[in-house]
């Protein structure tokens, strides 16, 4: 079987998984919850404060509500140096910059001294409230956001909160993926915050989405009517970290070579790059011990379109939809022009989201590129930005070159 035939048979696996595990949740999760967790390493059954002190931090946990009222969980790892927030991507929590130990970022930061926050989006294990909604019961209304709706409010409060509680005027921050997309969006919407910026390091950025290609460009171009079928069986929330589905995945995908052929050849690499040097067979126990962490299919929906349309724009609701809410018949490109506060991008390679074409037409729509650079390695793919063995010696002189440089 080729990797491309892999990963297609285990995106239908987990698709069916996916929609079976949400109408039957109650079965699911008592056949496989102990069994999934029994198949984790120590590091994969333990959360953010906990994997914290095992490597010598302790972790401040904090609660903030956004303006449109969702709680998210922010953590700290104080220090006495200038404050830096990691910001993680899409399906992602906090846990993603500490699963490594440490080697991770988190730590890695700490033990250098800055004064280390790490965000949650809405949705995720970590964000998963609301003042007024549930969302298991009001799916509709909590799970309509995508990138957009994190940047311009979860972002925002994240900052303001931090701004607030150390006194500081501005603060670097540090984004993966989905975690660039939203610096992006709150820059270009809410101007006010580009002042409340010392730097962006942007890792592995996403805005353009135009030069995908096989397998992850077979996808998207059916991604319409996946998300339609989705619609339809009322399913908003996707990957649920906290129901059968996730155990599922954990029993797939953490029982050695096997797993690693389907769970790593078939759907992680394909998805970010193949680099299995960087991130190991063992190395999975831990991953599925916390990652994938739940998204809206609305965010997915926003992501596929920035591929159909070639576009870094809002959401398209269709015209009729469009003309109610931005005076259109198509939704509105972000202003990147309008991004004044400094941005650092850094790439890979083999990056097959972030692509190299893709990162270069941003840095060319960006006014304040302080910093551009695709790292060396030629496997550098996605995930390794925050999962890879070498990132002491690939990534982390860059990141600390440009801290030094701005913060």
């Amino acid at each position: 079987m080729t990797t491309r035939q892999l990963f297609l048979v285990t995106c239908i696996i987990f698709l069916y998984f996916d929609i079976t595990s949400s109408s039957h949740a109650d079965e699911f999760e008592s056949v496989f919850a102990d069994i999934s967790d029994a198949t984790l390493s120590e590091d994969g059954k333990l959360n953010f404060s906990q994997l914290a002190t095992k490597y010598g931090h302790s972790a401040d946990q904090y609660n903030l509500t956004t303006e449109d009222g969702y709680i998210l969980t922010l953590f700290n790892l104080p220090g006495n140096g200038p404050s830096v927030l990691l910001f993680h991507g899409i399906d992602d929590t906090s846990d993603t910059f500490i699963i490594r130990g440490n080697t991770s970022l988190a730590i890695t930061s700490a033990n250098a001294g800055y004064n280390v926050w790490v965000g949650n989006s809405r949705g995720n294990k970590y964000g998963r409230r609301h003042v007024n909604l549930n969302p298991d019961t009001d799916k509709e209304e909590f799970w309509n956001f995508s990138f957009h709706e994190i940047g311009y409010y979860d972002l925002a409060a994240t900052i303001d909160f931090i701004r607030n509680k150390t006194g500081e005027d501005s603060i670097a921050t540090i984004g993966h993926s989905q975690g660039t997309t939203v610096h992006y969006v709150l820059a270009s919407t809410r101007p006010e915050y580009n002042e409340r910026i010392k730097v962006t390091i942007s890792l592995a950025p996403i805005a353009f989405l135009s030069n995908l290609a096989p397998p992850v460009s077979l996808v998207a171009d059916v991604g319409p009517a996946i998300s339609l079928l989705l619609k339809s069986l009322g399913m908003e929330e996707i990957l649920q970290d906290h129901k059968a589905l996730s155990n599922i995945i954990t029993l797939i995908c953490s029982k050695g070579l096997i797993s690693y052929a389907l769970c790593g050849f078939g759907a992680l690499f394909p998805f970010s790059g193949i680099d299995p040097s960087n991130i190991e067979p063992e190395f999975l126990r831990t991953i599925f011990g916390h990652y994938p962490a739940a998204t809206s299919r609305k965010s997915l929906a926003h992501l596929n379109q920035l591929y159909l349309r070639k576009r870094f724009s809002q959401y398209d609701y269709g015209t009729i939809k469009n003309l109610a809410k931005y005076g259109s018949i198509a939704p509105p490109d972000y202003d990147l022009s309008a991004i004044t506060a400094k941005m650092a991008l850094v790439a890979g390679k083999n990056d097959q989201l972030s692509k190299v074409k893709d990162v270069e037409h941003l840095r060319d729509k960006l006014p304040n590129v302080v910093h551009y650079e695709v790292l060396k390695p030629k496997l550098w793919s996605h995930l390794d930005f925050v999962w890879a063995k070498t990132v002491p010696e690939y990534l982390y002189p860059t990141i600390f070159n440009i801290l030094k440089k701005h913060v």
